[in-house]
């Protein structure tokens, strides 16, 4: 019997050892830069002769690795392979795939520094960001592997006498899995077990900056007794194997986590029916966010500091949850714009090789140059308070950038940067705090600092966003805690980590006996 699920926990490398222990893993992963990561179709690994090149956002002339690129031959022969498995895995023993996840989970749990390491490397994370996401995707294996026993019980509904019904949940067939690179591993993860646990096959495609770490992760699972065919790893190009997985007629699942522009196009492309299609795809897409920190004037100013700077500028503000806003009461806004200012020149920015730095690169040259040209539009829009400089010379460094006094309808105040920025507005009274915050075309997190329950039950109700915090950051949802999806164009609101994810991926079946 399992036992109960249990969050991972975070390293604490206050402790010599711990430290010390990921000192000596990024030394190991130095020593190993630059190898070849192989495609793998049903079970077999596939050499070839373009390569997707992956570097150290921090540090761009080291190579992390060299990682064959798929094209539409390896996609249809992917497909191909995955539904020929999902014959038989279709039938296997939800315990026994659930024991793979444990098994899956249980490895990287014992090499935790190891992919800690490559972590910060391919992605250019801070020591406590790249902890936190492996402990992220141990925790969707550990907790979707319980979750699957349960689901494989049904739901009880009613039956008459001389009739016994049953309520079941059945796989749905090839799903397609297209992760992002800013949470490289957890999300990656998250997105490949739930189908695999609920019965589906599964073609990964990961994403082009981080796909060492997406390799690695596979060779686990493989490890962890995978059967052949079950997954499959494609890294490759969008336009051409993404679009040909996502329109193929034997693609019954997708699930994206990605920008807007890219996620609704694929939700479009997956509406079509396809020649020799015979049903239509289920689509998981959790998008962007333009995520507020409303500041009321009852607040806990500290809280509302903390919560501003830890939810803008964690991982340098390149998450879908970033706090990229703060809404303020004009009675404690200059207080807490100057102490958020304050606490923001204080913080490190350089490579993530010691544990004292707070902020590390963007992840690419095409980020650099979207978030300063942001900071420009910003420089026209408000006033800028710090930051606003950015140095790619050696890596994709961009310091922490606050503007203030913005109108609501600003550019900055609107559109998704995904990198260190965040706009300062004044509002009214608490209301209007409400109607800034609501002012968005997406709706995935918020924060609301502030001491009075009437607010904070007014906000319950009318801040109209998928995960809404009180009196703390907007950032960091944590698995079977806070499941994770947002509204409007923030997604489909599919709540990762939560208890009605797993039945997203499979169909509910009844099954009715008379006797």
């Amino acid at each position: 019997m399992l036992t109960p699920y249990k969050h991972e926990p975070f390293t604490d490398f206050s402790i010599e050892s711990n430290r010390k222990r990921l000192e000596s893993e990024l030394e190991k992963i130095e020593r190993k830069l630059g190898g070849t990561y192989d495609l793998l179709i049903d079970g077999e690994k596939v050499l070839t002769e373009e390569k997707i090149t992956s570097i150290n956002p921090g540090k761009k002339e080291e190579i992390i690795g060299y990682v064959a690129k798929a094209n539409q031959e390896h996609a249809e022969k992917a497909v191909q392979a995955a539904n020929q498995a999902f014959q038989t895995w279709r039938y296997t023993n939800a315990i026994d795939r659930a024991n793979i996840l444990i098994r899956t989970a249980a490895i990287i749990r014992r090499r935790k520094s190891e992919f800690t390491a490559l972590l910060i490397k391919e992605a250019g994370k801070p020591w406590n960001e790249a902890d936190a996401d492996i402990a992220e995707g141990i925790d969707f294996m550990e907790y979707y592997a319980r979750q699957m026993i349960e689901l494989d019980k049904g739901k009880e509904i009613n039956s008459r006498p001389g009739e016994y019904n049953r309520y079941l949940y059945t796989p749905s067939g090839v799903a397609v899995t297209i992760p992002p690179w800013n949470f490289a591993f957890a999300i990656m993860v998250g997105t490949t077990v739930a189908p695999l646990v609920t019965g589906n096959t599964v073609i990964l495609k990961p994403a082009s900056a981080t796909p060492v770490i997406a390799a690695e992760f596979v060779d686990v699972l493989l490890e962890a007794g995978i059967p052949d065919g079950v997954i499959n790893f494609l890294p490759g190009s969008g336009s051409e194997v993404g679009d040909y997985l996502v329109d193929h007629p034997k693609t019954a699942l997708i699930t994206f986590t990605g920008s807007r522009e890219v996620g609704t196009r694929l939700y479009e492309r997956a509406a079509a029916v396809n020649e020799n299609q015979f049903h239509l795809k289920r689509t998981i897409v959790e998008m962007g966010g333009k995520d507020t920190v409303v500041v009321d004037n009852e607040a806990d100013i500290d809280i509302a500091v903390d919560a501003i700077v830890t939810s803008a500028f964690g991982f340098s503000g390149q998450k879908c949850s970033a706090g990229s806003r703060a809404v303020v009461h004009e009675d404690v806004y200059d207080e807490v714009l100057e102490r958020v200012v304050k606490r923001t020149k204080e913080l490190t920015v350089g490579e993530t090789t010691t544990p004292d730095v707070n902020m590390g690169p963007v992840i690419d040259q095409a980020a650099f140059n979207k978030i300063m040209n942001y900071i420009e539009i910003g420089k026209a829009e408000g006033k800028l308070m710090t930051g606003g400089e950015g140095d790619d010379s050696k890596g994709y460094f961009i310091q922490p950038t606050i503007f203030a006094n913005l109108d609501v309808e600003a550019r900055i105040m609107q559109e998704e940067i995904f990198g260190p920025v965040v706009a300062f507005a004044k509002a009214k009274d608490f209301d209007h705090a409400l109607e800034i915050a609501n002012n968005s075309e997406y709706g995935l997190t918020g924060a609301v600092i502030t001491n009075n329950r009437e607010k904070i039950n007014k906000a319950s109700r009318e801040f109209h966003v998928g995960n809404l915090y009180f009196n703390r950051n907007c950032t960091g949802a944590i698995v079977g805690y806070h499941p994770f999806g947002g509204f409007k164009m923030s997604g489909t609101d599919s709540k990762a980590g939560g208890p009605d994810y797993l039945a997203l991926h499979m169909l509910a079946k009844t099954i009715s006996e008379s006797y």
